[in-house]
């Protein structure tokens, strides 16, 4: 079986290609706006389904998987988008550190036409950053590892050094909560 990934993320194929999952990748742009109000997992839930819908056209016997995964800070409670600049990622690195612990949260669509089969769901980790100083934080910076990411920063590089704890899924950190996707593709 062979799915078809509504997204451009090189995470999420390395995650599905760690799982055996065959797959192609076919995205188009969706507006990815947040809405005043909405909450951060409701916002990656409705972006997850937009961009699997943008892709479903002809694809009636093939499952679709769109994604979206935001970071937030539950003071907040808004999404912390991917920073335009490195001061936008120096803000949002000292408020994710400062806030003590934020979520991640991952909006997964998995569309099946021919079945009628959609499943729409969100799924949040809790990490927590130890305290770092400015020296780290600007090396970090210089990586330019905090370009297009969500929070200005990925579990699995160079800011790995700044997450003390998580509680729940890594890979959902990462950009895909791959045991709850497999699960149900096992399913059929």
């Amino acid at each position: 079986m062979t799915i078809v990934l509504a997204s451009r993320s090189p995470q999420r194929a390395h995650l599905l290609s760690l799982s055996g999952v065959a797959f192609e990748v076919q995205s188009r742009e969706v507006d990815e706006s947040w809405q005043p109000g909405e909450a951060p997992e409701v916002y990656v839930q409705r972006l997850a389904l937009a961009k699997a819908l943008a892709v479903a056209g002809e694809l009636r016997t093939r499952w679709i998987l769109g994604a979206d995964t935001t970071v937030w800070i539950p003071a907040a409670g808004v999404p912390m988008g991917k920073a335009a600049n490195r001061e936008e990622a120096k803000a949002a690195l000292e408020a994710l550190r400062d806030a003590g612990s934020h979520y991640v949260s991952t909006g997964v669509a998995l569309l099946h036409p021919a079945r009628e089969r959609r499943e729409v769901f969100c799924v949040s980790t809790r990490v927590t950053m130890r305290s770092f100083g400015k020296r780290e934080l600007e090396a970090y910076l210089d990586s330019n590892d905090w370009r297009d990411r969500a929070g200005s920063y990925a579990i699995q590089g160079p800011a790995a050094a700044f997450v003390e704890r998580i509680e729940g899924s890594y890979t959902n950190v990462v950009g895909l909560p791959l045991a709850e996707v497999v699960h149900i593709l096992g399913e059929g």
